[in-house]
């Protein structure tokens, strides 16, 4: 009896010890979110309802008070579309981007803003922190879209989907910036 309890001893005495306590990361500053084409494909998984086509991940930094393009953003300079990781794009289906056949898959969203127009590009390489390792070699999709003022702050990035007839527009908007970028669906 007192091999068993020195036993019971030892083995919660080893437990107490080894256990540790998790410690979980504050809220990143850019949290992450989805967009999805159509908007409610997800949201709603019911049969009249249709499969996602596009989807897209990115992070949504926050202006807080300051210059976003032509300061933070450099004009002229490649950039992930957001924070963090780069923005991740995903056609379930084959897509044209300005003249360019793109095959169903995932790709990276990379930007070339200016003060009129950005350059938008579509990237094979996934899952690279920001666009330090871009590699223009690996792109597959490039158009040059302009630049729309608006009037509201948009403090937090944010990227959405419009529709006009076969054309799923890419709207991303930033501060007092948005642009579309016009995707047909094959």
């Amino acid at each position: 009896m007192k091999n068993f309890n020195l036993l019971v001893i030892i083995l919660l005495t080893t437990f107490s010890v080894n256990a540790q306590e998790v410690k979980f990361a504050p809220l990143d500053a850019s949290p992450i979110d989805i967009s999805y084409f159509p908007n409610k494909a997800v949201k709603f998984k019911k049969t009249d309802n249709p499969s996602p086509v596009i989807k897209v991940i990115y992070s949504r930094p926050s202006v807080k008070g300051r210059t976003i393009f032509g300061d933070l953003i450099k004009f002229g300079e490649v950039w992930r579309v957001g924070a963090n990781e780069n923005t991740e794009i995903k056609f379930y289906k084959a897509v044209t981007i300005g003249g360019t056949n793109i095959p169903a898959g995932s790709y990276s969203l990379f930007a070339i803003p200016e003060k009129d127009k950005w350059t938008i590009i579509i990237n094979k390489e996934i899952d690279l922190w920001g666009a330090y390792a871009y590699d223009e070699s690996k792109n597959i999709a490039k158009v040059s879209v302009p630049v729309k003022s608006v009037s509201t702050v948009i403090e937090a990035l944010s990227i959405a989907f419009t529709t006009e007839g076969s054309v799923a527009n890419l709207v991303i908007g930033w501060d007092k910036t948005t642009v579309d970028v016009p995707i047909t669906i094959k």
